[in-house]
């Protein structure tokens, strides 16, 4: 018998189970956010070109399983897929493809069999391959890419190190770990080319790139954090003034930390109706104002929700009230930054209109004690006596300063176990 005809016919169903076996697989969390044909990919590639291995009347395309599998590869390295994710994948697939011709198998001789099962195994295990060579070749040049960045950004702070040693000894404590693991790492790579020699264990190899470039990507934050706050130290940020869209500055920030607040099951709500369509400030500070109080409130947040509320302000402190969380009962005060006290420290200027941005959060609060250092640089709020690992105590160091820049005001008011409430406060039109 010639099974290729019987794989032919089934390879709609068997790319339908399979994409159903991805979705419902807990081991494949990369797969959650994909579409239809982005989980799809080149599959029905490998599978077209099975059938002509598996023929005994066509010409063996081989080539097309190398290179749909090699596309394969590449792509998921860009999808953010881990090994071990496209290890299964394939695992699937090979479960899939013989659960979906079994009966047709069992018609045919025991020579037939064999040698159709072995030609799909060999045929899978090549399609693994190819993927595997161009996930790792994918990461490499990722790391590529990476370790020209961390070289520039090494100069640049350098340079700024020189210039001002303020913050030196905290700076090399926070990249002391990460910045030996990449150097360990690295060394193990280079040994590994010098000796040029075949390593069958390729999941390791891959275990070793994977925590390369997390670590890079950690040190690289940190120092693109440090980079900012020494620029703002140093009087080095200049603005690009020009209208603002608030709205739509609120909903891109909102759609790029989305993937991040889907996977802790947070929603962010936004309400900007009585927001003015336009202001007169920098966008690209305001924009990264938001980002750092947006994904702030994720980090310190496992349930319930982010809100990002604004409207206009007038000179009245009691303005502010509208915008605080609804479950939080306040009179005529308002706790802020740098105070340990609940009355208003600077009365807005009267002859100009403001606009409140605030950013809120169900997650852990912030303790009456760690208000007043919040906006402190290094300075991070603990959760059960241990630090979160992506935080590296600038981003509301940098918030606090651009807000200053923008001619702003940012205040706090939080509670432990309930939530906090940071609350932007801008000039309508930002003059220099």
């Amino acid at each position: 018998m010639d099974f290729s005809q019987t794989l032919a016919e089934k390879t709609d169903t068997i790319l339908n189970k399979w994409i159903a076996a991805v979705r419902l697989d807990r081991r494949i969390e990369s797969a959650d956010d994909l579409s239809y044909s982005a989980i799809r990919n080149h599959i029905p590639d490998v599978l077209k070109a099975m059938v002509t291995v598996l023929s005994k009347s066509q010409d063996n395309d081989i080539q097309s399983i190398v290179t749909a599998s090699f596309q394969h590869g590449a792509i998921r390295a860009e999808q953010g897929y881990d090994p071990a994710e496209i290890a299964r994948e394939y695992h699937l697939l090979r479960m899939v493809i013989f659960d979906t011709i079994q009966a047709d198998l069992l018609v045919g001789t025991p020579l037939e069999i064999i040698r159709s099962m072995r030609l799909i195994d060999a045929i899978v295990d090549e399609a693994i391959t190819r993927c595997f060579k161009s996930y790792v070749e994918e990461r490499l040049r990722e790391l590529q890419y990476l370790h020209e960045s961390l070289t520039l950004h090494n100069e640049e702070l350098t340079r700024l190190i020189n210039a001002n040693q303020e913050y030196v000894s905290q700076l090399a404590h926070e990249l002391k770990h990460p910045l030996t693991s990449i150097i360990g790492y690295s060394d193990l790579f280079l040994r590994q080319e010098r000796r040029k020699t075949e390593t069958k264990d390729n999941y390791a190899n891959l275990e070793h790139i994977e925590r390369v470039l997390r670590n890079g990507r950690q040190l690289l934050h940190l120092i693109n954090n440090v980079l900012e706050l020494s620029r703002y130290n140093a009087g080095q940020i200049k603005f690009q003034l020009a209208p603002t869209n608030v709205p739509e500055i609120i909903n891109s920030v909102r759609e790029m930390l989305a993937p991040l607040a889907i996977g802790k099951n947070l929603q962010i709500m936004v309400d900007c109706d009585r927001a003015p369509e336009e202001i007169f400030t920098d966008s690209f500070l305001l924009q990264q104002i938001l980002t750092n109080l947006v994904s702030n409130a994720i980090r310190y947040t496992e349930k319930g929700s982010i809100s990002i509320v604004c409207h206009l302000l007038d000179s009245d402190t009691k303005a502010i009230m509208p915008i605080l969380p609804r479950n939080v009962l306040l009179e005529n005060s308002f706790p802020v930054l740098g105070e340990n006290k609940t009355t208003f420290p600077e009365k807005l200027s009267d002859n100009k209109a403001y606009l409140a941005i605030a950013v809120s959060d169900t997650g852990i609060g912030i303790a009456p004690e760690n208000q007043t250092q919040i906006f402190e640089p290094y300075f991070r709020v603990s959760t059960n006596k241990s630090y979160l690992p992506d935080s590296t105590g600038l981003g509301l160091a940098i918030v606090s300063r651009l807000v200053q820049l923008l001619q702003g005001q940012i205040h706090l008011f939080s509670q432990l176990g309930v939530g906090s409430t940071f609350t932007v406060i801008l000039p309508l039109k930002l003059e220099i």
